[in-house]
């Protein structure tokens, strides 16, 4: 689970930034600058967006330490374009790609990929497919799996999605977090 927005978290403002991703579906994310060419890479979590207080927490210590912070939503999430998928690590390490070689035209020098729970996993297959950044940071990532998909969507999921042919993901508050479709969910239950 996403962590809530603590009260005493900054806001921090930066620059919005739009990358095309190989699907061409735009990624948002924020930019914050630090006067200096390093930047590193935040990725969030399942059911997370680039907005969760860990993420704006660590752009505002790395900012107060001189360097830039990027943090962004995989598509399918938060504001950026694209459905969610269930099991989407290599999209996303292919999201990270594109927001890689967008920061790399720019002449930023990549110091460092950080990712929380799901995006710590998807730093480390990013790391694992493309040997470009050299310092990788796995915050929390996903390591025991026996909840399972059941853990994450529910017990009963699979009657309730045959039958309805979606489900709606909740947080704990009872919001709408992920409208999950029947033939997405099952086209993306791999890692591929």
């Amino acid at each position: 689970m996403p962590p809530e927005k603590s009260p005493q978290s900054p806001v921090v403002c930066g620059q919005r930034v739009l990358i095309l991703n190989e699907h061409g579906e735009k990624l948002v994310g924020l930019l914050h600058e630090a006067c200096s060419k390093e930047l590193v890479i935040l990725c969030h979590g399942f059911r997370a967006t680039k907005d969760d207080s860990i993420l704006v927490d660590l752009a505002a210590a790395l900012t107060r330490e001189g360097t830039n912070a990027f943090r962004f939503d995989f598509a399918g999430n938060g504001e950026s374009e694209g459905g969610f998928q269930y099991g989407n690590y290599r999209k996303e390490a292919n999201d990270l790609c594109s927001v890689v070689s967008y920061f790399s035209e720019q002449k930023y020098d990549i110091i460092a990929l950080v990712g929380h729970s799901k995006g710590g996993n998807a730093v480390l297959l990013y790391a694992s497919m493309y040997h470009d950044v050299t310092a990788i940071v796995n915050i929390s990532g996903q390591f025991a799996l026996e909840q399972g998909i059941d853990g994450r969507l529910g017990k009963n999921f699979m009657q309730k999605i045959k039958k309805e042919g979606f489900i709606d993901v909740r947080n704990k508050r009872g919001a709408s977090l992920i409208h999950l479709i029947w033939h997405l969910f099952c086209g993306n239950l791999s890692t591929g």
